[in-house]
């Protein structure tokens, strides 16, 4: 019993290592209680490793807490080891159960929540305090994109998308990214679902680089190797080449098909297979084509 409870402290001080989430202390109650609530909501939790409830809301609070960042502070008030400060708060708002959770902005409660909660119930408590999940999301696909993580930021982009397939703001953002992973289908799809009212400067940007985007896929060597194809279709170099000419160009399912016509000839022939996995790989995260595409290699290699 010792032993599990040693265990369970140990495992919620190892979650507690996260940024916005900490260990309630007296030394540090007046920053996280009336400070930081000035700025972000708090999310106070009365926890007892004793208490098999406690344990089971903390993963719940880890993964809500990993999710809202910056927008939220979770402040763990361990009734085991703080048992004056424990006391003291708990004569002052009331607490009748364990785990009770409190949220507080500009010191003040806010809201509270006595009992073990799921996670849908938390969600929906904080959701009238917090922006909104999509929001979120928007936020964190714009720093990927800062960052050049464009992987992550079409991840974020099209969670957010999926959330609220509606709003204009998330529609231009994820464009933007499928213009810089040459996702040109998309991009011209998202715009046109725009609506005239709110086709802003931005969106005017977004246009153009996809405009531009396009006329590059398109050039004038492209057209020639085609041409050649065309003319020798069994000359593996120039379909190398022109899936070259295609991958540059942002026509990556074009390069693939191209490439595999040339693996299915010769599986070895000079760096096709290497190339081919190479695009795939370029591709985000669940992209259905690269499943499609993995797919046709196997077909050939087993």
């Amino acid at each position: 019993m010792f032993a599990t409870i040693s265990k369970l402290k140990y495992l919620y001080s190892a979650i507690n290592q996260m940024n916005n989430m900490i260990n309630l202390t007296p030394q540090n109650l007046q920053q996280a209680l009336g400070e930081t609530s000035a700025e972000k909501l708090v999310l106070l939790t009365f926890y007892s490793a004793q208490n098999p409830e406690c344990h089971q809301q903390a993963a719940i609070l880890e993964k809500i807490a990993h999710e809202y960042g910056e927008h939220l502070l979770v402040a763990t008030l361990d009734c085991d080891v703080e048992q004056a400060l424990a006391s003291q708060l708990a004569q002052q708002i009331g607490l009748q159960a364990l785990p009770t959770l409190v949220m507080l902005k500009d010191s003040a409660p806010v809201d509270m929540l006595p009992g073990a909660q799921t996670e849908q119930q938390i969600r929906d408590a904080l959701a009238k305090h917090l922006p909104a999940q999509h929001e979120l999301l928007l936020e964190q696909a714009k720093q990927a994109l800062i960052n050049q993580d464009l992987n992550n930021a079409f991840s974020y982009a099209k969670q957010a998308y999926e959330l609220d397939p509606n709003h204009t703001r998330v529609k231009l953002v994820l464009a933007d990214i499928c213009i810089q992973i040459h996702k040109l289908d998309d991009a011209q799809a998202l715009l046109a679902s725009v609506a005239e009212n709110e086709r802003d400067a931005y969106f005017t940007n977004i246009q153009a680089k996809c405009e531009q985007a396009l006329a590059a896929t398109d050039s004038p060597e492209i057209k020639a190797l085609q041409a050649k194809v065309e003319k020798y279709p069994n000359d593996l170099e120039i379909k190398l080449e022109l899936s070259n000419a295609l991958n540059i160009a942002g026509r990556k399912e074009e390069a693939l098909e191209m490439l595999f016509t040339v693996l299915k000839k010769d599986l070895n022939y000079a760096d096709a297979k290497p190339t081919y996995l190479e695009i795939i790989a370029s591709l985000p995260d669940g992209d259905a084509l690269a499943s499609k595409y993995r797919r046709k290699l196997y077909s050939i290699l087993y």
